[in-house]
């Protein structure tokens, strides 16, 4: 931990900032609930809900997704397959699940960044478009941010 100590401005109180590298009692719960707390308030509740899907072969676990739905939104933080069963099509049945699970919770859409451009063109192939990215990052390459809207189920049925 690191201190600086400075004059507050309109107070005579110190104010005092310290640095942590480790969050474990620095106040980095207190500052995420309190944010927390106002875009609740400005936005409404996020009702975030995790997400894994793991395909097992043989009981080994050889691929998964994990992620969360919030705000009408399914965001993919990882997609795995084990170089075995790549190319045969289990990648895209997990995305297929993920929309099945997505469109169960009354998503509008699924998201994920990648940085890596095979995984970006799979998911283009998978019917994501890119929207954005961040150049240099991780340096000497990209991130890219895709997303995926989900149409209306022909039963008229949500997102």
């Amino acid at each position: 931990m690191c201190g600086i100590m400075t004059k507050g401005l309109e107070s005579e109180d110190p104010l005092s900032i310290a640095i942590f590298d480790d969050t474990g009692n620095s106040g980095a719960d207190f500052v995420a609930s309190s944010l927390a707390a106002e875009i609740t308030g400005d936005f409404g509740p996020r009702n975030e809900r995790p997400i894994a899907i793991v395909a097992k072969a043989g009981g080994a676990v050889v691929g998964g997704l994990n992620g969360s739905t919030h705000w009408g939104w399914c965001y993919i933080r990882q997609l795995w397959v084990e170089a075995y069963w790549r190319r045969r099509g289990l990648g895209i049945r997990l995305l297929a699940e993920a929309e099945t699970q997505a469109r169960a919770r009354q998503c509008v859409g699924l998201y994920v960044d990648t940085f890596n451009p095979g995984a970006a063109a799979f998911y283009e192939r998978a019917g994501f478009e890119r929207f954005g990215q961040i150049d240099n990052f991780p340096p000497g390459h990209r991130r890219m941010f895709l997303q995926k809207r989900l149409k209306p189920n022909e039963d008229g049925g949500g997102g």
